[in-house]
């Protein structure tokens, strides 16, 4: 390249060529400039030395070249030119190494198709930025603040840079302005601390700094210096979304999306929302994907908010890996994939959420998930049940009962339960079974019905069911059909089976509540309509025999049949007397043939 410039020489003079260069840089063209620039700077003035250098760092009339614009620059930042000495460590600053002459001698040439990128350079970006800063350069005394507060940990020191970015903000620079205003505002406690750390970012904000109009946008959201002021944060988050500032794009999107300081613009919001999370903003994207989820003025898109959804979850968000792992487990806008569904779940409960860690242990407990996802679940709720925490307490204590991740110990799972019995419903629950069924504690049908009792009132359905059954048996303490029927019938209404298949027996007679064959059918009907068995097989016992007023021969064979391919053979006997079914049958009184599923 240094060959290539010596050849660009003509009649004028260095300096007469820089004046020209300059002329026609500001009529832009820059392509026009260079050649003269060229002469300047091969003739040693410091000013095209300069120019040369940001010529290669802008593209302007060459091919950018970060190399080429460090070697150049550090040509005229040696003839003592201030701004080289600034814009040299701002660019070793942004990772370009140091020129192959600096180096070793070697010519320019040898720069050519060799990698220009590399790892910030501190030292070098430091003594550069230093001796701009000492120079009195402004923007000098910013980059050196930077790198004291932002740079290598040998290098930090905040009092220094703090006096730093004070003097640059001194001499109106607008990356001073913005560090002396954030070092100001970390240390405000009063309105008038941030009053006066604001004034600084005004001015950055002013220079068009888009970090500033985003803090600006801050500091009126969140009322700090002032009331709060959401139209006006909306502005400079809007100024700063302009400037491709993403954490701007963002919390503009999210406002108009709410409707908090500006007309409420729901089109609009996504997009800059989309802007943000395209550029790496997780919260953006999960947000993006929540509005596809949730449908509303924007149609529900399960696939749309899929993408989004994965987008933030590979990003690390947690809450959108486990929304994800809920439609892979329900195949909405995915295929259905229990595998791919215990995957993001476990992803979102390393990444901490909670909720994660309890849909896993679900999946878990139904024979779904990887081997280890059993130890790892079990370790998470032995964790947290031992720090406290009575819903992990719980848990726990169901991996112990079924030997999740853990060897089966009834004991200790009744230790547990109990602890989380006195404020978890479901916990009241399963230690209310093991009190009655003698499980890893001395038999206590009496107290076990106490606790089965009180997750029923709580509205839990399964105790509801379960206390219901006790009540019709007597087990525990006094029989009640007609409350059993209540809690049977609150069951069913929430789609229990085998509270149904139970409403129809009580119905069907022979216990304390009238008789009703006709509600018996219905019962019956709406339980082996759900697939259960018994229900099935009274089912086809009231059609054949005409319990309820109606006989059908023909349907009673198809719900027996069902019954039967269920391993229910006790229907075979009724099948086989379908013949004389059409007979009139003795009273059927009805039952309740164990516990009901």
């Amino acid at each position: 390249m240094a060959g290539l410039l010596g050849k660009l020489t003509g009649w004028a003079s260095p300096e007469s060529s820089l004046r020209k260069a300059q002329q026609l840089i500001e009529a832009g063209k820059r392509g026009e400039a260079f050649p003269l620039l060229a002469k300047a700077a091969n003739a040693g003035v410091a000013e095209a030395e300069y120019l040369v250098g940001r010529a290669y760092l802008e593209a302007g009339g060459v091919p950018r070249s970060p190399t080429e614009a460090a070697r150049w620059l550090e040509k005229a930042a040696n003839h003592g030119y201030v701004a080289a000495q600034s814009l040299l460590g701002a660019v070793y600053l942004n990772g370009v190494s140091a020129p192959i002459e600096a180096q070793s001698g070697v010519a320019a040439e040898a720069l050519f198709g060799a990698p220009a990128q590399v790892a910030p350079d501190f030292e070098r970006a430091g003594a550069w930025a230093r001796r701009a800063a000492e120079a009195g350069s402004g923007d000098g005394q910013a980059l050196l603040a930077y790198i004291l507060t932002s740079g290598p940990e040998s290098m930090r020191d905040l009092p220094q840079a703090e006096e730093w970015y004070r003097k640059s903000a001194e001499a109106n620079s607008p990356q001073g302005l913005l560090g002396y205003a954030m070092a100001l505002l970390r240390r405000a406690k009063t309105p008038e601390d941030y009053q006066v750390g604001a004034s600084y970012l005004a001015k950055a904000a002013e220079a068009g700094l888009g970090t500033a109009q985003y803090l600006l946008g801050v500091l009126a959201d969140q009322g700090q210096g002032g009331p709060q002021d959401p139209a006006r944060a909306a502005e400079f988050y809007r100024q700063a979304a302009e400037k491709g500032v993403r954490a701007a794009q963002a919390r503009y999107g999210a406002m108009l999306l709410q409707g908090r300081g500006v007309p409420r613009d729901l089109q609009d919001g996504e997009s800059w929302l989309r802007r943000a999370a395209l550029e790496g903003d997780v919260e953006a994207a999960a947000v993006i994907g929540d509005l596809y989820t949730r449908g509303g003025e924007l149609p529900p898109n399960h696939t749309e908010a899929a993408t989004w959804f994965r987008r933030a979850a590979e990003g690390g968000h947690g809450g959108a890996a486990r929304a994800l792992g809920n439609m892979y487990l329900m195949g909405a806008g995915v295929p259905r994939d229990p595998a791919e569904a215990a995957r993001w779940f476990r992803l979102s409960a390393e990444a901490g959420d909670t909720q994660a860690r309890h849909d896993l242990a679900a999946m878990v407990l139904q024979g779904k998930g990887e081997a280890e996802d059993s130890v790892r679940t079990r370790e998470w709720f032995e964790q947290s049940a031992t720090a406290g925490d009575l819903v992990a307490a719980y848990n726990y204590g169901i991996c112990l009962a079924e030997g999740v991740g853990v060897e089966r110990d009834e004991r200790q799972a009744a230790q547990w339960l109990r602890r989380a019995a006195d404020g978890v419903v479901n916990a009241q629950y399963w230690y209310g079974r093991m009190l009655a069924e003698g499980r890893g504690v001395p038999q206590n049908i009496e107290e076990g019905r106490t606790w089965i009792a009180r997750a029923a009132r709580s509205g839990m359905i399964d105790a509801q069911v379960a206390l219901a059954e006790m009540l019709v048996n007597g087990r525990g303490g006094k029989r009640d059909h007609v409350e059993a029927m209540a809690l049977f019938q609150r069951a069913a209404e929430h789609g229990h089976v085998g509270a149904m298949f139970a409403l129809g027996a009580l119905h069907g007679g022979g216990h304390d509540v009238p008789w009703d064959r006709p509600q018996a059918e219905k019962w019956f009907r709406s339980a082996a309509e759900r697939g259960h068995a018994h229900g099935q097989m009274m089912l086809g016992r009231y059609l054949a025999r005409g319990l309820a007023g109606n006989q059908d021969v023909v349907q009673a064979r198809t719900w027996l049949r069902k019954a039967l391919d269920q391993g229910l053979t006790e229907a075979q006997g009724d099948l086989d007397a379908l013949p004389a079914a059409a007979a009139p049958a003795p009273e059927f009184a009805g039952a309740l043939p164990g516990r009901p599923a």
